[in-house]
């Protein structure tokens, strides 16, 4: 076990641990929490104090509380976002690929209509009709990034589609089914995997733009971009409240960016020492 960790780079290591940290916060939310998600435990906009740890928001309630809660959203509604688009974009870029001709052509053809739209007004103008909730908010963030892993696993699945290899499933019989899932799927994981990092990250502050607007989590919910449009106006007299998420999403980016890199580079060198 302490082999294997010193074989990982420091700056993946620390990664890890950040991004461990986090993900633990967020599961253990309700348990480490030292005050409800809306429960008021002083006046706005507190200093720090051994009762408030980063002191108090712009209602007066526990700042440290709605950072560990809001955490919880962001990093549920990301992860849950990030797994749909690529499922959903993935097996489509495969499946243009691979049945070709009008599927190809109009998967195409749909997803150049839908980037076409920049992805930030879309979900604007959606949200603005639905009223935004977690089930939608995952389904439209999820929507718009599956074009974006649709051209990049098609883009894969072409270069894998003309090897010898799946030839070779296609004279013995293999469906569509077999050939995505047991000849282009193993052999595209490396790209994916990087991406898969990044869109996380895409989805953080996506999300967390959505909520400053006022078009994400809508109160008594929180994730972390609504903590800074509360206390947004703190910034004016000298209170940090703002910056604390913030800072949060940029260390949560950084950190899953890291061990993105490292996971790349690993499956890069397997890959290359197995051929």
């Amino acid at each position: 076990m302490i082999k294997t960790i010193r074989k990982i780079p420091f700056t993946a290591l620390l990664g890890l641990v950040i991004t461990s940290l986090i993900f633990l916060m967020a599961i253990l939310a309700p348990y480490i929490a030292p005050y409800g998600l809306g429960e008021i435990v002083g006046k706005v906009w507190e200093p720090s104090s051994s009762r408030s740890w980063l002191g108090t928001d712009n209602i007066g309630r526990d700042l440290l509380s709605r950072m560990i809660y809001g955490g919880r959203t962001t990093i549920f509604i990301a992860c849950a976002a990030t797994i749909l688009s690529f499922t959903v974009g993935s097996v489509l870029g495969f499946i243009a690929v691979v049945v070709g001709g009008w599927a190809d052509l109009f998967l195409s053809r749909l997803v150049d209509l839908i980037m076409s739209v920049p992805g930030l007004i879309f979900a604007l103008v959606i949200l603005s009709v639905i009223p935004p909730s977690i089930p939608v908010l995952i389904v439209v963030m999820a929507f718009l990034d599956a074009t974006r892993v649709f051209r990049l696993s098609r883009s894969v699945a072409e270069s894998i589609h003309v090897m010898d290899y799946i030839e070779v499933a296609k004279l013995r019989g293999e469906g569509t089914g077999w050939i995505v899932l047991r000849e282009i799927l193993p052999n595209a994981l490396t790209p994916l995997v990087s991406e898969l990092g990044l869109r996380f990250i895409f989805m953080v502050l996506y999300l967390s733009t959505l909520s400053f607007l006022g078009l994400g989590i809508q109160p008594p919910g929180t994730d972390w971009g609504a903590i800074v449009k509360e206390n947004s106006d703190g910034l004016i007299y000298g209170v940090n409240a703002a910056l604390v998420p913030a800072v949060a999403i940029a260390t949560l980016s950084i950190s899953v960016n890291l061990v993105a890199d490292w996971v790349l580079s690993l499956t890069t060198s397997t890959k290359g020492s197995g051929q």
